[in-house]
């Protein structure tokens, strides 16, 4: 069988065109197809000892059997026959027989001298298999490299006894993946694929070794790499994340990215999903066919492999498929058919902007991204305690150190061995090697800090993670800056560079400026280094000195760091600030306030980290104002005598500037304000009884939950707003989290006795559960806090300067694709055409009404817990009032509906329809489909602003949930106009008798009335009149959550912002003629109580914003609505993300 795609899709092979560029046209144009099993085909074979020695080894020492890389060179023919299967059953690519052909696994069979002549041979043999097929077939087929992660590791014991013990070096990992490599590449190989990563430090090796053969040796090739997610965990053997692992692996820039192996496809696919996200490389995914059975095999038959597989491509999840564990040629072909017509995954265009480092678990550091907090403690330079435990050989004991510095917020760990007693490289691999035994520790990623570039290495070679390096400077000259930096970029971390050049360091802004921009553009341009790995240290140098030229150190680091970052995009900014104080050394109190003082004005001016002792960082605010005061004119230099006076108040203060310790004062107050005192200052010690007291004090918190709501909400809500305002750091936040937690937790038994207290009364569960843990009021609570998100998540969209747009050619192809063929099969409405309501009865009405936009007109707007109808009448602020108006408009809609002074009319209608690209086109009947001209066409809008890097979703249009023409199915579209009548009339009176009241009353209930007309109408739309849904039984809040299959978009609304759809609404349904409901010259709908919409029936259909749009979409719109460019601008104006005026 032919692989998955025509051979007219494949470019010819062209000596000039590198191999990747050649891939990636592939890549573009199909989903390609690797290969499956091997080892799962040589068992087939039942070969014996015999067959695996052959007549070289049969005198060899050792049992072969098992070995199966020997058999390209002792049974090639077998070897080269599976593999052309393999092609003939659809295969693309098919591996090398290589999976264990380094020096290190061979030694198991004690065959390492052999490394070299096993991958080279099985190259040869698999290079023979995909010629031989492509000359038979006329079709181009590759040759990938295994490279198997051996049966080592660098970042696991071997030794539960002694956890910093390895059983191989990270240089022994690399020469022996050099040397496969080599024989692979001497073999005729097309692509090196790095694959079964159970741990990415192997890995890294494997990546190192090939960089290294590119640079020195051979031209390059195309890299993939594929790593091993061992559970749902998701989760490698060495415990990365995938998103870590993709971080820690792409600055090898791999062509193909993702999974094999441990897992069948159900069970891959959530990690597959999570590595396309956050990859622009292409995703490559191969399962094993399913998980193996107690026995060891696997049952999972061809077709069911590619179903699972074929649901991957449909979703936009793969590039390359293909099988391992358990597959075989019969499992390849029917993934080859079933990806056969299934567009690639279009990689996404991530965010730009972001130094992405990762331990066991990613970090990105981004442009909203708080200050980074970088542990400094395991420094035996700058940690007495530290120093004394590396000294006494108690490696275990340091670890102590490193695991507190994470709990009190480190986000990266910096570690630094530098000491003349030390032999440097061994302790820091050492214990590097104990912190990958640590998960609470290896999970932040690691900052390797010596002013030795040998210790550098040892600590690089260790991590499996993407690190940082502290630090190269220019000090030796560019010669050597380079060489380290190309060095490091091998390694795959980021670097700090000190403002240091050939003539000392730098103190003056100025010169830190020049330093670091010449250090800047050596990296960019000559290194290639990514931007985002550049972070500068401009030097915070000692203050407070009595040296009048120290005096301004403070201000030069800062206003270089203000040039730094507008000046040299993507660069961050770092420093060691405990250097700033070193002249208080001794004094703690006043050093931590000069270091609080520090941070809060350097940050503003775009500080992004600092190695800070995480934990004793004050909290600004809370600094004592003569102290304050005094740190800051040291600081700013505004006081020449400011070091006199500071040493002045440490010898009178603080016990001379030593730190005060903890008195209980503050437990004199209220409980409410020693709650909140708890809270600000992190302090758990008597937190339990501080809430036990306020819990039992009935008449002020009746309920447990009620305190919560009061002094524990009110104190956190002072930790964010101190947070925002850069007054507050995140080890401070994590200390008051910590307190919150335990005084919530010792609440909880309580909350769970009054449940089961309520429960056991009988009433509805509703009523029974405590508030925390009830479902409805859990909403009300996120839905407030997203409320107030959107509101800054819009702020801060707007303030934006500029925002990046796919052309309209890209969304479509990244448009959202239904499986028609398979999956949803289109209902038939019970009629064609339009049933119209002249009359609705209006009691059937009134229990749809959504009255929350009604409350929100008289601006009555409830708070957590009280949020929504009715528990907006509990609020204390608004409730009584709410409570009034409803009571109000209850009477006045009894009488209205009583004395007919209302009338509900409307339509609703259903044509069969077809999609075509982002347009609707709609027949008069279903014979017509396809072939008659459409009687209507809607005319669809695109989203083409880009999406956030981790978000996959798809670039909507209304037009993807309509079956599309090439797919030869029919499918519906409806629409519907309702409006409430007789509101206008009714306000003319209530404005005789000047009773504004009653006029804004009456507005407020038609208006609630038509949108209830609206909802009751798309009910019976579901499971009446169109009956897609016909079992359908959802209570109202269900359909307020929209709980229901379909959607009903409305023209002039964000998924369709285009008013002049409903011209065509209202000529194809008469919609005037039958109802009564007309439009004025702008569109809008009369009466103003009226809604119109589109019906949509498919299950994957939702509502989305279209956003801003490009001037090419408008154009393109333009053509297809025959309107002039300037008509659609005039109504497309909110949404153009452009100014029609400069253009």
């Amino acid at each position: 069988m032919a692989p998955t795609g025509p051979a007219a899709a494949d470019p010819p092979a062209d000596p000039q065109k590198s191999m990747e560029v050649e891939i990636e046209s592939v890549l573009q144009e199909r989903i390609m197809v690797l290969d499956g099993g091997m080892g799962t085909m040589i068992q087939q074979y039942a070969l014996s000892e015999e067959d695996f020695r052959g007549h070289e080894f049969k005198d060899h020492s050792r049992p072969l059997k098992g070995n199966n890389d020997l058999l390209s060179i002792t049974q090639p023919n077998i070897i080269c026959d599976i593999h052309k299967e393999y092609l003939l059953s659809g295969a693309d690519i098919i591996e090398t027989n290589t999976f264990s052909s380094t020096r290190v696994a061979q030694a198991d069979y004690g065959l390492e001298h052999l490394a070299y002549r096993l991958n080279r041979v099985s190259a040869q043999v698999a290079r023979k298999a995909a010629d031989d097929v492509a000359a038979q077939t006329g079709i181009r087929r590759y040759v990938a490299g295994a490279m198997g992660p051996t049966n080592r590791t660098l970042s696991v014991s071997p030794s539960v006894e002694r956890p910093d013990y390895r059983n191989i070096t990270f240089d022994e990992l690399v020469e022996a993946y050099k040397e496969q490599a080599k024989g692979l590449l001497d073999g005729g190989i097309d692509i090196l694929l790095v694959e079964t990563i159970f741990d990415t430090a192997n890995a890294k090796a494997a990546l190192f070794a090939l960089q290294t053969l590119f640079e020195e040796e051979y031209a390059p090739r195309p890299i993939f790499v594929s790593g091993t997610i061992v559970d749902k965990s998701g989760r490698t053997l060495s415990g990365q994340t995938g998103e870590a692992f993709v971080i820690s692996v792409s600055h090898s820039k791999p062509l193909c990215i993702g999974l094999n192996c441990a897992l069948g496809a159900v069970e891959m696919r959530p990690f597959i999903e999570t590595i396309g996200k956050c990859t622009t490389a292409y995703i490559i995914c191969y399962p094993n066919a399913g998980l193996p059975n107690t026995f060891g095999g696997y049952d999972e038959t061809p077709e069911v492999t590619a179903k699972h597989i074929k649901n991957f491509a449909l979703d936009g999840l793969v590039n390359i498929v293909g099988g391992c564990c358990g597959t075989t040629p019969a499992h390849i072909r029917k993934i080859a058919e079933a990806v056969k017509f299934c567009k690639p995954r279009v990689p996404p265009s991530l965010s730009q902007g972001y130094m992405l480092l990762s331990g066991l678990e990613p970090f990105r550091i981004g442009p909203y991204t708080n200050f980074v907090n970088i542990g400094e403690r395991c420094n035996v330079a700058g940690s007495r305690k530290f120093a004394k435990l590396i000294m006494a050989d108690n490696y275990e004991e340091a670890l102590s150190v490193a695991k507190l510095q994470v709990e009190m917020g480190a986000q990266v760990l910096d570690i630094n061995m530098d000491d003349g007693m030390l032999d440097g490289p061994a302790a820091m691999t050492r214990f590097c090697n104990l912190i990958s035994s640590e998960p609470d520790i290896a999970k932040v990623p690691l900052c390797i800090d010596s002013s030795n570039f040998s210790v550098i290495e040892a600590g690089l070679k260790c991590c499996q993670g993407k690190c940082i390096v502290n630090s190269i400077s220019l000090k030796e000259g560019e010669e050597d800056f380079l060489e380290k930096a190309r060095k490091i970029k091998l390694y795959g971390a980021a670097v700090v560079v000190m403002a240091f050049d050939e003539m000392g360091q730098a103190t003056e802004t100025e010169t830190k400026i020049a330093i670091c921009s010449r250090a800047y553009h050596l990296l960019v341009e000559k290194v290639h280094f990514n931007p985002n790995d550049i972070i500068f240290d401009p030097n915070i140098l000692t203050i407070g000195t009595g040296m009048e030229e120290h005096n301004l150190y403070a201000m030069n680091f800062i206003n270089a760091t203000k040039t730094i970052k507008e000046t040299l995009p993507g660069a961050r900014i770092s420093g060691g600030l405990s250097n700033l104080s070193f002249s208080f050394r001794g004094m703690d109190a006043i050093r931590e306030a000069m270091h609080g003082v520090f941070l809060y004005h350097a940050i503003k001016y775009g500080m992004d980290m600092g190695i800070v002792n995480a934990g004793n960082l004050p909290v600004y605010d809370d600094i004592h104002k003569e102290l304050l005061q005094l740190c800051e004119n040291l600081i700013w230099n505004k006081d020449p005598d400011a070091t006199e006076k500071l040493l002045h108040y440490a010898q009178n203060h603080s016990q001379g500037g030593r730190k005060v310790v903890q008195t209980d004062e503050w437990r004199k107050t209220s409980v409410e304000e020693r709650l909140e005192y708890a809270l600000i200052k992190g302090i758990e010690k008597y937190v339990t009884v501080d809430t036990e007291e306020a819990r039992l004090n009935q008449e002020k918190y009746p309920r447990p939950l009620n305190v919560i709501e009061g002094p524990l909400m009110n104190g956190m809500k002072i930790v964010g707003d101190l947070f925002g305002a850069g007054k507050m750091f995140l080890p401070q936040v994590i200390k008051s989290a910590r307190v919150m937690k335990k005084a919530v937790g010792h609440l909880i038994p309580y909350m769970e006795k009054e449940r089961e207290e309520r429960r056991a009364k009988g009433g509805s569960i509703e009523e029974e559960c405590s508030q925390l843990l009830d479902e409805n009021v859990k909403d009300d609570f996120f839905e407030e806090i997203l409320e107030e998100y959107e509101e800054i998540r819009q702020e801060h969209y707007e303030s934006l300067k500029e925002r990046r747009y796919l052309s309209l050619q890209q969304a479509r192809k990244k448009g959202f694709r239904d499986d028609w063929l398979s999956g949803h099969k289109p209902v038939k409405p019970k009629f064609i055409g339009t049933k119209v309501f002249e009359d609705y009865d209006l009691k059937r009405l009134v229990e749809y009404i959504d009255w929350k936009p009604f409350f929100d007109i008289w601006q009555l707007r409830g708070k957590y817990p009280n949020r929504g109808f009715p528990k907006v009448f509990n609020d204390k602020t608004v409730g009584e009032e709410a409570k009034r108006v409803y009571n109000d408009a209850q009477n006045l809609l009894k009488m209205l509906i009583n004395q007919k002074k209302l009338q509900a009319r409307g339509v609703v209608g259903f044509w069969p329809a077809q999609s075509v690209q982002d347009d609707i086109h709609l027949y008069a009947v279903e014979e017509a489909v396809g072939t008659s001209e459409p009687v209507a066409k809607f005319y669809g809008l695109r989203q083409q602003a880009e999406k956030d890097s981790a978000c996959t979703d798809p670039y909507y249009c209304l037009s993807d949930f309509i079956a599309p023409w090439d797919s030869g199915i029919c499918d519906y579209l409806g629409l519907f106009a309702v409006a409430c009548f007789g509101v206008d009339e009714l306000c003319n009176e209530f404005r005789k008798q000047d009773d504004e009241y009653g006029i804004i009353m009456v507005k407020a209930l038609g208006d609630r009335l038509a949108e209830a007309f609206a909802e009751e109408l798309h009910e019976r739309v579901r499971r009446e009149f169109w009956a897609y849904c016909s079992t359908e039984q959802l209570d109202l809040s269900d359909l307020r959550r929209i709980k229901y299959e379909g959607i009903r978009p409305a023209p002039g609304y964000p998924s369709q912002p285009d008013h002049t759809e409903k011209l065509t609404m209202w000529k194809l349904a008469n919609i005037e003629e039958t109802t009564g409901i007309g439009l004025t010259e702008s569109l809008a709908m009369i009466p103003a109580s009226a809604v119109s919409g589109l019906y949509f029936s498919s299950p994957k259909s939702k509502y989305f914003a279209v956003g801003k749009i490009c001037k090419d979409q408008v154009e393109d719109y333009a053509l297809r609505k025959n309107l002039s460019v300037a008509e659609v601008e005039k109504w497309l104006g909110p949404i153009l993300g452009y100014d029609t005026e400069q253009l």
